[in-house]
């Protein structure tokens, strides 16, 4: 669940990470269970569902299944996923993973905070036992933030700014897919979304988005500031969530000494420009 959300006429949502409720990932376990925050959808539904969800340290999971796959990316901490038998490979902020349905695996944390961003595309989320496992023909994929592949600007059309670079993680880029945005310090640009669906998370530093009261209706003050130019600006640290529906433009500032990644789900290729 969240507070209330910054909506505009066109159809955005903006959340900033100090607005986020959380809750538990499994209830019933009530604080031995990882901490969970629906951003968009409902995990205990049959929906796609993003989340934010964290870990106390030393946190290790017994063997388990899910009964639906799930993309997980780093925001903060180590985080290791893997076959139960698996060596640790602790991945730190920005590494990727995805964990197949029925597949058995443990989950393991081992910074002081750890904090992910969780995304299934079909609900709900579901624990099962190691003995329930099945082969859904997926394979794990383990991506430390150090093996990425990046394209900058000079290689994608899409890219029209300095030093910007992106990854592709998953999905079609003619339907659905997933990508990962990389903007350099000192960056301070729009990106345009074309498509009926984009959504986007702060995984590493911060940036302040600025608007004007024609783009978005405040529903809250917390943490909004006003420019001399008249429009508002608000902070988005790690963890802090956007979402637009229909072309929209989206005006940002890195305010990090160096990189800022922002995880981007989106149905259109989308446009970065300064």
């Amino acid at each position: 669940m969240l507070g209330m959300p910054f909506m505009s006429h066109a159809d955005t949502k903006v959340v900033p990470a100090n607005e986020v409720e959380w809750g538990y990932l499994n209830p019933l376990r009530g604080d031995k269970s990882p901490g969970a925050a629906d951003l968009w959808g409902d995990r205990t539904q049959d929906t796609a569902t993003g989340m934010l969800v964290r870990f106390n340290k030393g946190f290790e999971s017994p063997p388990h299944i899910h009964n639906i796959t799930y993309r997980g990316i780093v925001i903060e901490g180590q985080m290791h996923n893997d076959d139960p038998s698996a060596a640790k490979m602790w991945m730190p902020t920005g590494s990727f993973w995805t964990q197949p349905a029925g597949e058995d695996h443990t989950t393991a944390a081992n910074d002081s905070t750890n904090l992910i961003y969780l995304e299934i595309d079909e609900g709900p989320y579901l624990v099962k036992p190691s003995n329930a496992h099945f082969d859904n023909g997926e394979r794990p994929v383990n991506l430390h933030i150090n093996n990425m592949v990046w394209l900058h600007d000079s290689d994608l059309a899409t890219l029209s700014a300095d030093g910007v670079k992106a990854t592709y993680l998953w999905g079609d880029t003619q339907d659905v897919f997933g990508s990962m945005l990389s903007l350099p310090a000192g960056f301070d640009g729009t990106i345009t979304a074309y498509g009926q669906s984009f959504k986007a998370v702060v995984i590493k530093g911060a940036v302040n988005y600025t608007y004007s009261d024609a783009q978005v209706t405040q529903h809250t003050a917390m943490g909004s500031t006003d420019s001399d130019e008249g429009n508002k600006t608000i902070a988005l640290g790690a963890g802090s969530f956007l979402e637009s529906t229909g072309e929209s433009q989206h005006k940002v500032n890195n305010t990090s000494e160096g990189e800022v990644l922002v995880y981007i789900r989106a149905d259109k290729p989308f446009q970065v420009s300064q």
